[in-house]
């Protein structure tokens, strides 16, 4: 029954016209390059910005067609990598995002995903625990920096009094 009903959810993802867009879109930006040259063409990470907003179908399709949480954190976790890689000054992302091809890295994690790809799967969850960790990370860095604002703000206060 599950191999039948994956069957089913696959042609069914497939035939979708987001499916096919997303198809379009991975080879218009990664395999003729389309994400670099933006990069290359509009400068300080505008050009990485608008190749970026293409991610946000891949997370939709993921957390809304697909509806798999981990896989929607690993394809963040691509998008937002490619974002940060791209963003490297002197031009030097730009030639990194030619060879990163993020669009290209989502679409096999919802292929195989869909496929029930046991490789692919566990690549998924591996990326959205390292999502799920850097985000707590980030979240404990926050309340410690609002910690330290206020306690200087309050330093500087009493130093004024």
């Amino acid at each position: 029954m599950n191999v039948e009903k994956r069957r089913k959810t696959k042609e069914r993802l497939e035939k979708s016209n987001t499916y096919t867009w997303l198809l379009k879109a991975s080879d218009l930006m990664d395999r003729y390059y389309v994400d670099a040259a933006l990069g290359f063409a509009i400068p300080g990470g505008i050009g990485d910005a608008l190749a970026a907003l293409i991610s946000v179908v891949y997370v939709g399709f993921s957390a809304f067609k697909i509806r798999s949480f981990p896989l929607t954190l690993a394809i963040i976790n691509n998008s937002l990598r490619d974002v940060l890689l791209g963003m490297i000054p002197f031009y030097l992302g730009d030639i990194i995002d030619i060879f990163h091809r993020s669009n290209q890295q989502n679409m096999h994690l919802i292929r195989g995903f869909v496929e029930g790809d046991q490789q692919t799967i566990k690549t998924v969850n591996r990326k959205a625990t390292y999502s799920i960790i850097l985000f707590v990370c980030l979240c404990i860095m926050i309340y410690f920096m609002v910690k330290l604002v206020i306690w200087a703000g309050q330093l500087i206060i009493s130093g004024l009094s």
